[in-house]
């Protein structure tokens, strides 16, 4: 199966070698991962590469690298993975994004997570797909609203501890026909 999904600025592809060096660097960055426990390592980063391309294989979707078209960058990720365990929507399907701080505020992460969504329902056949991130995380929400989900319910994350202000959570659903 072909996975290259393209929009009119992007191309969602599988990870190359090359995305690798950029890719550290956006996780590395402390204000793309402000919401986020922590920054990773380069072997972090490497890993977690590594295992969003692998999801392809093993589930038939996965998170896909983003490039722009006008340019051939590399600007993050996008894409479908499997919801956490122990939290709300637990065994669904989750649409996420990491971009880096160059590709903010430019509609990339609505554009691609559209893309995304329609794959999981077009080509998935997927019913809902949920959407999660720190309740005081505003960005992420207003793309989860752009994208017409809808606020599910509220939670605290089982892997973050007590004090942690990323510890309350929000779920955002969407259903396949209510896709714009």
């Amino acid at each position: 199966m072909d996975f290259d999904v393209r929009t009119d600025r992007l191309l969602l592809r599988r990870w190359l070698d090359s995305d690798r060096e950029p890719f550290a660097q956006l996780t590395a960055d402390a204000e793309v991962m402000r919401y986020f426990p922590a920054r990773l390592s380069r072997e972090q980063s490497d890993a977690l590469a590594a295992r969003a391309d692998a999801l392809f294989d093993t589930r038939g979707y996965g998170l896909w690298a983003l490039e722009r078209l006008d340019t051939g960058a590399f600007i993050g990720f996008t894409g479908l993975a499997a919801m956490p365990e122990g939290i709300p929507g637990s065994g669904g399907v989750e649409v996420g994004w990491r971009l880096a701080q160059s590709a903010w505020g430019q509609g990339f992460a609505t554009e691609a997570a559209t893309a995304a969504l329609r794959f999981g329902f077009e080509t998935l056949g997927l019913a809902e797909v949920n959407s999660i991130t720190a309740v005081i995380n505003l960005r992420s929400r207003r793309v989860m609203e752009r994208l017409g989900m809808q606020v599910a319910d509220e939670f605290d994350h089982p892997k973050l501890p007590e004090p942690s202000p990323l510890r309350r959570h929000v779920r955002y659903t969407i259903a396949a026909p209510l896709l714009r």
